[in-house]
């Protein structure tokens, strides 16, 4: 077989931003296991890129029609693919050669960016997790974390309470950017989420897809915050497109149609987290424990100063000076606690179904859901109940409550 001529040009550019843009997304050591996404075109464009790289292009667009025979309506497959036809009869010296209007280029040149970084910097799945997960309820099987500055969707699993990888997928997410806070910006949310339902393609317009997992944006701390806007899912992509560009829904995190199918078969409506971040952050093993621990010592310090009736006051440290409820500020909060510890003999708490989540940002605060299980001397009640805990000058506080 002859080779085309023209080595490496049509790609420099590309290859030259990806020289700069990949850096380790953790420490370095064992290459990362691969996991499902292997089955998806990502390991074929690294493919293709390293033969571009390495002037080898008929063996670049032998895998480039390989990948469009099982992905028809993939988009930058059809672009690398006219450039690489184009290279056999002129030279060319950037991505895009082949006819397409301008801005689409672009947009496909970010994606490519997007999937082959993602792919290079796959996280050391063994050895380090991402920080937000630090406890799976024991009936969620499976946890969902979205990286939107690497346009990728993460699925671990829970190993008593440990997560574990499993898969990886690209993603777009919305056109505006991230940090959801009005109605109408285009945005996606950041914040700990949870799979609410599931619609049907039948239901919905093709732009969806195949199928759609809505989540609860607003949370409650997102209420609490003021912001505003709803509509925001997990979904599918059109029929006749295989994926978008990494910035193009209106909040949304969209998928591939046959990696929503995938992911379909981790997700439990009412039970699947979702973790959307800016840029996640990844804890090593013993970091993460130690993480985990520190949060579970304060919530057992809560749950045990709760039932010594006769000390409110050690019960109510535990709440910051800006809790809030959905009805109650911190003294109202308070007012009404101390009555109702004066009025019981005994009281007794257990905590069913624990999970915490850190929310993504700056500021250290956990999501906690647990089923409380009450009871004293008047009172039994078994209820499914949501806290935020912030750290104030070192120590866990709560600064919500509510029913989940």
């Amino acid at each position: 077989m002859t080779e085309m001529p023209l080595g490496r040009k049509p790609f420099a550019r590309l290859l030259a931003t990806l020289a700069v843009a990949t850096l380790p997304l953790v420490a370095t050591g064992a290459p990362a296991p691969r996991g499902i996404s292997d089955s998806g075109p990502d390991a074929s464009l690294e493919y293709v890129f390293t033969e571009i790289e390495a002037n080898r292009l008929d063996a670049a667009l032998e895998r480039t029609e390989e990948v469009l025979r099982a992905y028809p309506n993939f988009r930058l497959a059809h672009l690398i693919k006219g450039d690489l036809l184009l290279a056999r009869s002129k030279p060319i010296s950037t991505f895009g050669n082949a006819p397409a209007p301008a801005e689409r280029v672009s947009e496909l040149r970010d994606e490519a960016i997007a999937r082959l970084r993602a792919y290079r910097e796959r996280p050391a799945a063994a050895t380090y997790i991402p920080r937000y997960l630090l406890q799976m309820g024991p009936d969620q099987r499976f946890a969902v974390v979205v990286d939107t500055k690497r346009a990728r969707l993460y699925v671990y699993a829970n190993e008593g309470g440990k997560p574990r990888f499993v898969a990886d997928y690209y993603i777009s997410h919305g056109k505006a950017g991230t940090d959801k806070r009005v109605e109408g910006d285009n945005k996606t949310p950041l914040g700990v989420y949870e799979v609410t339902s599931f619609i049907e393609q039948a239901k919905l317009p093709d732009l969806y897809g195949i199928g759609a997992f809505p989540i609860n944006y607003p949370n409650e701390w997102d209420r609490r915050l003021g912001r505003t806007g709803h509509g925001i899912w997990l979904h599918g992509t059109p029929s006749n497109t295989y994926a978008r560009p990494p910035l193009s829904s209106e909040g949304c995190v969209t998928l591939a149609n046959q990696d929503f199918l995938k992911l379909s078969n981790f997700v439990q409506p009412g039970l699947t987290p979702v973790i959307i971040s800016n840029d996640i952050e990844w804890l090593s093993l013993d970091d993460w424990q130690a993480e985990r621990r520190n949060l579970q010592l304060a919530i057992e310090d809560w749950r045990r100063d709760w039932e010594k009736a006769g000390e409110v006051g050690r019960y109510l440290s535990h709440y910051s000076k800006d809790f809030r409820s959905d009805t109650q500020n911190f003294a109202e909060w308070s007012e009404q606690k101390r009555k109702v510890a004066a009025s019981r003999q005994w009281i007794k708490v257990r905590l069913d179904k624990l999970s915490m989540f850190r929310n993504p940002g700056r500021d250290d605060i956990v999501v906690v859901t647990f089923e409380q299980d009450y009871r004293s001397d008047d009172l039994s009640d078994r209820v499914r109940k949501r806290q935020y805990w912030l750290k104030e000058g070192g120590r866990w506080k709560i600064v919500y409550e509510g029913k989940a």
